[in-house]
């Protein structure tokens, strides 16, 4: 998809990502060919709290970050000699989680002598896409829909994105989330909404569609959140039964709605023919089976990554890690965790070449 000089089509690429709760480490071969991907997930530590605790995440990474480092080498049947360049998830995330993963990203370049390159997560998922499908052609638009970010960007050919859309408020996941909870579905929220969903019906409940009628590109999902939460009271308040499925349903439905409209309005804007999904949430049954629909109409060509590459992996970040690498951005050893980072401050960032 991309070229590269000769010296770097084969470079193995070390990926960590330790944002949130998966410990994670992977290697990849010239950006696209994973040789191995591990995750380690918390999931079921957080399930008794109802969602993550970030001191215990944090303290989960660093019992795991040796162990998963190793699975990950002897899977890639390769050492810490032959890898390249280290790559690494600095934001945005927990600061705690974030840390663990950069120190040891850290402590490998020095040790081995080789470039450290701090990734935006949020792009990383972007680039699990490149790893699902190598003969994916830029320029395209890609909507990556997560717990923490709803976006929208422009992807150029040689790489460089610009964000064209965002989120004012909650991200499309955080308000699955929220509302998972106040559906008694537990946490995480996204998954338990698509599995019960399949048996409510969508059309039950009309809530509303933010912002998709506004000639912008841009998200709100509190106000649907806000909604959904009201309408659950004024029920309990009436002493009715929920009617769980459909109110989960029309949620969704309601969210799809808008993240189609959003994505495939901006696919126009930038005269593009190619529409990318990315992120935890483009692994929603709904989601896909309506986009594909509605670029299939438009004469749209639509690529999403697996279940596998939706969630959060270190594969996605030697991916991107890569392409940073034969650019020659790397970062140096004074890299920190940016909890906040967004994607308009990593297009912005220019870090030069450099020894680590």
């Amino acid at each position: 998809m991309a070229s590269s000089t000769s010296c770097k089509e084969n470079s193995l690429v070390l990926g960590i990502e330790t944002s949130c709760d998966e410990t994670a480490v992977a290697v990849v071969e010239a950006g696209l060919k994973i040789r191995s991907n591990v995750v380690s997930s918390q999931i079921p530590i957080h399930q008794r709290f109802g969602g993550v605790v970030p001191e215990v995440a944090s303290r989960q990474h660093v019992k795991l970050i040796v162990r998963v480092l190793d699975q990950a080498l002897r899977d890639a049947d390769v050492t810490l000699d032959d890898i390249s360049a280290v790559a690494v998830a600095y934001g945005p995330g927990l600061v705690g989680s974030l840390l663990v993963g950069i120190s040891a990203a850290k402590a490998i370049a020095l040790a081995r002598g080789v470039p450290l390159i701090g990734v935006n997560h949020v792009l990383g998922h972007v680039y699990a896409n490149l790893l699902a499908h190598e003969h994916l052609t830029l320029p395209a638009v890609c909507l990556t829909v997560s717990g923490g970010h709803t976006d929208i960007l422009y992807v150029a050919p040689d790489h460089t994105y610009t964000v064209i859309g965002s989120t004012r408020d909650d991200a499309a996941g955080e308000a699955f989330d929220k509302v998972a909870r106040v559906l008694g579905l537990g946490y995480p929220g996204g998954p338990r909404i698509d599995e019960v969903s399949r048996n409510g019906n969508p059309k039950s409940i009309e809530f509303p569609r933010p912002m998709l009628d506004e000639d912008n590109l841009d998200f709100s999902f509190s106000g649907l959140k806000t909604a959904v939460i009201n309408h659950v009271h004024r029920l309990r308040q009436l002493d009715q039964e929920l009617p769980i499925s459909d109110i989960a349903a029309s949620f969704q439905q309601a969210v799809v709605d808008v993240l189609v409209g959003k994505i495939t309005r901006a696919a126009e804007a930038k005269q593009v023919s190619t529409v990318i999904l990315s992120g935890g949430v483009a692994s929603n049954t709904q989601l896909r089976r309506d986009l594909k629909s509605e670029c299939e109409r438009r004469g749209l060509a639509l690529y999403y990554p697996p279940p596998s590459l939706c969630t959060d992996n270190a594969a996605m970040i030697a991916c991107a890690g890569y392409f940073q690498y034969v650019a020659g951005r790397f970062s140096s050893l004074s890299l920190d965790a940016v909890p906040g980072l967004t994607l308009r401050e990593s297009a912005m960032k220019e870090e030069r070449p450099g020894k680590p």
